[in-house]
């Protein structure tokens, strides 16, 4: 299975999949005011409302008609954004990942694994929460 992300934007996510038989899907999720969807090709697989909303959902292709078999996936969520920057258009979403049992299919933004490890130093975590580089310090001889 390959995913790829094809939108990100504050209220809505788009994921194109190919399974291994090479047939193409187009998974939603679409935040509303008082629901959140996920949708597979254009139907409804899972909802959720109020103010306490899932942030993670499960599905399965492939599925046979006694319910055995196929592929599944957990989509996984996190719909924070920085409130200090509500006027910027392209306002997004802060992470997306969608995963297999082989691992990550695609992760975006906070739940990409790379941004789930430790910092080794002070500088590398410097780096990821200011944004802050130090450099090689060199002295003039």
């Amino acid at each position: 299975m390959r995913a790829e992300l094809v939108r990100v934007s504050l209220h809505q996510v788009d994921i194109k999949i190919v399974t291994d038989d090479e047939q193409m899907h187009v998974l939603q999720w679409r935040r509303n005011l008082l629901w959140d969807e996920v949708l597979l090709d254009g139907k409804r697989q899972a909802h959720s409302g109020g103010f306490s909303r899932e942030k993670v959902y499960g599905l399965v292709f492939g599925r046979e008609a006694d319910g055995s078999g196929g592929t599944k996936i957990m989509l996984l969520l996190d719909p924070a954004t920085s409130h200090g920057n509500w006027g910027n258009p392209h306002q997004q979403i802060a992470g997306v990942r969608l995963e297999t049992a082989e691992g990550p299919a695609v992760a975006f933004g906070t739940l990409d694994p790379k941004n789930l490890e430790k910092p080794a130093t002070f500088s590398d975590w410097m780096k990821r929460t200011m944004g802050m580089d130090w450099g090689e310090s060199s002295r003039p001889n």
